[in-house]
Order: C-alpha cells, then sequence, then structure tokens
C-alpha cells in the first residue's frame, strides 16, 4: 500500500504546492474573491490525503503539514514575491489538512468493517 507509487505521488503533490504557494504574484491569474481560499483549501486536502497513502502517520503529518501553510504564509508576506500572507489562508489550508485526515481516517474504519 505505501509503495512507491505512493511516495511518488506524495513528491509531486509537494512539488505543485511549492509551485502554487510560492509563484511570484505576476504568475498568480486573477479569480474572484474566496478562490483562492478554496485552492488553499484542495491543495492540503491533497497534501494530508498524498501524505496518509504514502504511510506518514496523521498526528505528525498535521503537525508538518500546518507548519509549512504558516511558514507559506510567512514566505509570502516578507518576500520579494509581490504576495500577501493571511491568516484566513493558513485557516483554509488547516481545514483542508482537517478533511483529507479525516477523510482517511473514515475509509481506513470502513474498509476494517468490511
Amino acid at each position: 500500500m505505501h509503495g512507491a507509487l505512493s511516495r511518488g505521488v506524495l513528491a509531486v503533490t509537494v512539488l505543485v504546492s511549492l509551485a502554487v504557494l510560492f509563484a511570484p504574484g505576476s504568475d498568480v491569474p486573477s479569480a474572484p474573491p474566496g478562490v483562492d481560499k478554496l485552492v488553499h483549501l484542495g491543495l492540503f486536502l491533497a497534501l494530508a490525503l498524498a501524505g496518509r497513502w504514502a504511510g506518514v502517520r496523521p498526528g505528525p503529518l498535521g503537525v508538518l503539514l500546518l507548519a509549512y501553510g504558516a511558514v507559506s504564509e510567512v514566505v509570502q508576506a516578507l518576500s520579494p514575491l509581490d504576495r500577501s500572507g493571511s491568516v484566513t489562508d493558513w485557516l483554509a489550508d488547516a481545514a483542508g489538512i482537517g478533511i483529507g485526515l479525516l477523510a482517511w481516517a473514515a475509509g481506513e474504519r470502513r474498509v476494517r468493517a468490511t
């Protein structure tokens, strides 16, 4: 279950997250208000699911992803990327992490019940 494919998916998901979170502001397409929160939620949901599939335990994974989200917001706020850091973006990250970890746990319980 936690083979090369799952680790590869996690690696690609991390690379995508780096591109999304640390792209210069000029490379970020304009979108209606709130869409960026959905992007954050979906990105961290994908990171949580990919991490669990790769065999990372939920506690350390959740802590690492929360820290990653916080650091990304600080970097966006303080770097010359022409981006802005946002607590609400980090809260969307946290929501994605929580949904991903809960969904994985629910799936595990369902598999064990059958």
